[in-house]
């Protein structure tokens, strides 16, 4: 940074809050905001009020601000953006930085305020199964607004860039999501489920219809694998299509639910035969990337989005949407064991410098620097 300016100010929107880790936008807020603080950066994170039972001033040199939400399964996570937006104007923040697509309505507020502002748009909200009707519509709508009102869009892949020239005719910029690789864990982690080091097949993240883990159970079944296969995650509310998950029937399904110990989740990842990511309306996935950092051999959901992250199967073999493909590429799995070895000893190259937490964070400051730039020179 540079010494002749005051240090900059950033204030990050839309997630659910830090340290709070539960989706790959916290995981962005605790990665970029750690070390924005680092380099000086005076960092203040927007934090839904309900979800910490204890609220700190400040973590790891992070000012957190709590504010509430009507809190609606469908309103919580937009009201609470809305409340942050129109506090983070008042305040004397050079920059704010917002998350989510669905809240690309709300830089009219900070237009009005002349903040400067960017946002991360993420996916494609507006095609995944839970938003239907009038809520694929607003999100589609938001996204458009973000083009409209924000100073600078984020995509995070150089396919989600080419969706938002196609529809929106806008410019963005690239910034992907950042790994950490990870050579070590303690295998006896992995004892208390009763698993053995490649015994199992792996699938982490929300049960939610998008991320494909009915599909990904379902050709499961169908093959004959003697393998288990590991479920890892859930869902915070009463959901059917989670029940419908849980409700399979099958002595090689082991639902674990949340993991909240890094050291048990890192094992599993490491110790695992192969991973399964079915996620399909993101653009740079983090659990994809993560699965990458620790080593395993991945089987994809065929998008272009994993296409463009495993190198068009250069660090990964693809399925269909089909529960027949699932199953036929198991059986290959299996009858591929030194192809399976090669994409676990090969996965961490497929992370580039693009995929850097150090060099994202370069990207990031750049664009904070240039729009309080603008304010500085009476350019914006």
């Amino acid at each position: 940074m540079n010494k002749n300016k005051a240090p900059l100010k950033v204030a990050i929107l839309g997630s659910r809050g830090y340290p709070y880790v539960y989706s790959g936008y916290e995981t962005l807020v605790k990665e970029l905001g750690e070390r924005l603080q680092k380099r000086g950066v005076e960092v203040r994170v927007y934090c839904h009020r309900s979800l910490f039972e204890n609220k700190p001033a400040a973590v790891n040199g992070i000012k957190l601000i709590y504010m509430p939400a009507i809190e609606q399964k469908s309103l919580a996570q937009l009201t609470h953006s809305f409340f942050s937006m129109i506090h983070a104007c008042f305040s004397d923040v050079d920059v704010i930085f917002m998350v989510n697509s669905g809240n690309g309505l709300f830089g009219i507020i900070s237009r009005i305020f002349r903040k400067p502002t960017a946002i991360n748009v993420d996916g494609l909200e507006w095609l995944r199964p839970k938003w239907k009707g009038l809520g694929a519509k607003y999100f589609l709508f938001a996204s458009k607004m973000a083009t409209k009102f924000y100073d600078r869009i984020i995509n995070d892949s150089d396919e989600m860039q080419k969706v938002y020239i196609e529809l929106f005719n806008a410019k963005s910029t690239v910034i992907a999501y950042g790994a950490n690789p990870s050579y070590k864990s303690d295998p006896s982690k992995i004892e208390k489920w009763g698993l053995e080091k490649e015994g199992y097949y792996l699938i982490v993240g929300r049960m939610i219809p998008d991320n494909n883990a009915d599909l990904i159970l379902e050709g499961f079944i169908q093959s004959d694998s003697t393998r288990k296969l590991v479920i890892v995650g859930d869902v915070p509310f009463q959901d059917e299509y989670a029940i419908k998950l849980k409700n399979m029937k099958d002595d090689r399904l082991l639902f674990t639910g949340y993991i909240t110990d890094p050291e048990e989740l890192k094992a599993l990842y490491h110790n695992c035969f192969a991973y399964f990511h079915g996620h399909e309306y993101g653009g740079t996935n983090p659990t994809l990337l993560k699965a990458m950092a620790y080593g395993c051999a991945i089987l994809a959901l065929d998008t272009r989005f994993s296409r463009e992250t495993l190198q068009d199967g250069k660090y990964g073999w693809f399925f269909g949407k089909d529960a027949a493909s699932v199953a036929k590429l198991i059986a290959k799995a299996e009858e591929s064991p030194k192809e399976m070895q090669i994409l676990r000893e090969t996965a961490r190259e497929g992370l580039t410098d693009k995929y850097n937490w150090d060099r994202v964070t370069d990207r990031y400051l750049e664009v904070f620097e240039d729009l309080r730039s603008k304010i500085l020179e009476g350019r914006f």
